[in-house]
């Protein structure tokens, strides 16, 4: 795991309900200079809801400047303190582990995300294919510089290496390969083409969809490219191409080519669902709700908050508040939300 214990952190006995107005303090606050934050953060550092306060407000640049500044003090790296295993007593490893990744750049967070989802007993498929369809390939490169240089192995080579075999790592494989093409441009000309083999060696032939067809073609375009053809199939035969996808004699890779799908042609409304599963309990997937939180806050929360509302009837900040613990990852949470929102606000 990434945080396995906090370092002499004790949690705040006073945590402040989803109905205050925690995030709001937080995003009007007056703006110091790092130096004055980091002092802060190192004078309180035994406080995790400080650490939620004045972390979760900042943007990307500026959580690697406080970062930066911390460690020129006072000779510590943030994430490292957050991450070390001492003998103190583990009061909330949740709220270390989303701040560890909160801290760390995207893809040293993807690679640590990479790992430990390849080291599970059970091969976390999902957040895998999270990476490898929503990362553009100049970030897949430096995920894999990353995983190399933390892990002293070869990224693509233990996706290979799955054991047992899975539909998912047939997909992430051809997936992979398409990222090393570096396609610029998309193509209406080949997504067309594209989506015509796929109806004529699909619904349109005489039998189910073939595999080899579809791993070929993904593992040939880029996800831009990929998009365009989805679309174009919807377009030119009225309906979403995993809408009438059968496999032949594999119930297993149809499943696995469908969430792919929809994560790629529906972020929001995957994530969504993501979401929904991992804070009512009914997935393995244990780590989602941080991750899909951490991950996307700054890409396309806000849709994904209105996508969750209008699937499941509450708002996202709702569910979680009523069914997470309260406390400073709950905080967290509801913060980074809070964050989300205001960055809606400030665009108008």
């Amino acid at each position: 795991m990434l945080c396995s214990c906090p370092c002499n952190l004790a949690s705040s006995k006073s945590t402040p309900s989803c109905s205050s107005s925690m995030g709001t303090q937080i995003l009007t606050s007056p703006m110091h200079d790092f130096e004055n934050e980091c002092k802060e953060i190192h004078d309180s550092w035994g406080q995790l809801n400080h650490l939620v306060r004045a972390l979760a407000v900042r943007n990307q640049l500026e959580r690697q400047q406080i970062r930066e500044t911390y460690k020129a003090m006072y000779g510590e790296d943030l994430i490292n303190l957050l991450q070390r295993n001492d003998d103190a007593k583990v009061t909330d490893a949740k709220i270390c582990t989303a701040l560890s990744m909160w801290m760390l750049d995207p893809h040293e967070r993807d690679s640590i995300v990479v790992r430990e989802a390849l080291q599970q007993g059970d091969t976390n498929f999902k957040a895998l294919v999270e990476i490898f369809v929503g990362r553009k390939s100049s970030h897949i490169v430096l995920i894999k510089q990353a995983y190399q240089s933390r892990f002293r192995r070869q990224l693509d080579q233990d996706i290979v290496n799955i054991e047992p075999p899975h539909p998912y790592q047939k997909i992430l494989v051809a997936l992979a390969t398409s990222h090393k093409s570096h396609h610029v441009d998309v193509s209406q000309h080949i997504a067309k083409c594209d989506a015509r083999r796929l109806f004529e060696t699909g619904e349109g032939g005489p039998g189910a969809i073939e595999e080899a067809v579809v791993l070929e073609i993904l593992s040939k375009r880029s996800i831009p490219q990929m998009k365009l053809t989805l679309s174009s199939y919807k377009h030119i035969y009225g309906h979403d191409y995993t809408k009438s996808s059968k496999m032949k004699n594999s119930l297993e890779f149809e499943a696995a080519l469908k969430i792919v799908v929809n994560c790629m042609c529906s972020p929001p409304n995957y994530y969504a669902k993501t979401l929904y599963a991992s804070i009512k309990g009914t997935t393995a997937d244990k780590g989602g709700l941080t991750r899909v939180m951490v991950r996307r806050d700054e890409v396309d929360m806000d849709e994904i908050q209105r996508v969750f509302e209008a699937k499941y009837g509450m708002e996202l900040k709702d569910a979680i508040c009523e069914s997470i613990p309260s406390g400073d990852y709950r905080d967290f949470l509801v913060a980074l939300l809070a964050k989300a929102n205001s960055a809606i606000s400030s665009r108008f």
